[in-house]
């Protein structure tokens, strides 16, 4: 039975594990998660809202968004971060998510860093728009760490027989994660230096790679900026085909995730004059 917009998903965290030094991974599970595995579907970069009260507000987790507005005023509303399952147990009813975490910096991150077992986080059910497609002849994950969980699960679906390039960018050798795929997997780590030049890192790293062969499918996220730059090099420089490409800025730098929200659509109506439409010969 599927919930009201009013009726919130919550869980608890089960287990807590340091993967990098700036990469927690929480396990929620608990009943309040029952029947959220209805909204993941068959994507693996399936995304969702979880919710944090702002400090000293006068209810906890779980709670119901729409009440809480009903009842307070609005700086007491709760605000929202979007994250990507790593990963959704559908037996035991647990969700993996991992957390990039910047000191004190931010909300969700630092409520993942001071996460204890039991405590409770309210989020809404998973969406998504994109899983490797098992017929195209290679696939090109490109991302930083906000897009780690989805790259992470993507070439974990990917089958025997499939070649995957994945360009990654993170802090250093100690930021890098393991992983795993049936397919034959090619992993280029790209290390940030501090200095201007690293927002040129992944285009850069795109720009020089030789594509393999037939029909590739590419899956691009991260920081908006980097990521139009390698969009507008596949799309204008590669003729990559936009049916086969999944890209997005999942976050901006110098700007909080509110302030990012509310210039996204005119941000991506801007990308989209990037490289105008042309229509295949044929």
């Amino acid at each position: 039975m599927s919930r009201r917009p009013d009726e919130a998903f919550y869980g608890a965290v089960v287990s807590r594990e340091q993967l990098s030094p700036t990469l927690v991974r929480l396990v929620l599970g608990g009943p309040g998660l029952r029947g959220w595995g209805e909204g993941f579907g068959a994507h693996t970069d399936a995304y969702f809202v979880l919710w944090f009260p702002p400090q000293g507000a006068p209810y906890a987790a779980p709670f119901s968004v729409e009440q809480v507005k009903e009842e307070h005023p609005q700086e007491l509303w709760p605000s929202h971060r979007h994250y990507t399952a790593r990963a959704w147990d559908q037996t035991a009813g647990e969700l993996t998510v991992d957390f990039v975490v910047h000191g004190d910096s931010g909300i969700a991150g630092p409520w993942a860093q001071g996460a204890a077992v039991g405590d409770t986080v309210v989020l809404t059910q998973a969406h998504g728009g994109y899983r490797p497609d098992h017929e195209a002849d290679w696939h090109l994950m490109v991302g930083d760490e906000s897009a780690f969980p989805a790259i992470a699960a993507s070439v974990e679906a990917l089958p025997e027989g499939s070649s995957v390039v994945a360009l990654l960018l993170c802090d250093g050798p100690e930021h890098e994660i393991e992983l795993a795929s049936s397919g034959s997997l090619e992993v280029r780590w790209l290390h940030r230096s501090g200095d201007r030049g690293d927002a040129n890192l992944l285009v850069d790293a795109v720009r020089a790679l030789d594509f393999p062969a037939g029909r590739g499918q590419g899956f691009v996220h991260g920081e908006a900026g980097e990521v139009r730059e390698v969009r507008r090099h596949l799309l204008g420089e590669r003729q990559f085909p936009r049916e086969d490409l999944s890209i997005s800025g999942y976050w901006r730098r110098s700007m909080t995730d509110e302030a990012w929200r509310t210039i996204k659509r005119e941000w991506n109506a801007a990308v989209e004059s990037d490289v105008p439409l042309v229509t295949d010969a044929g």
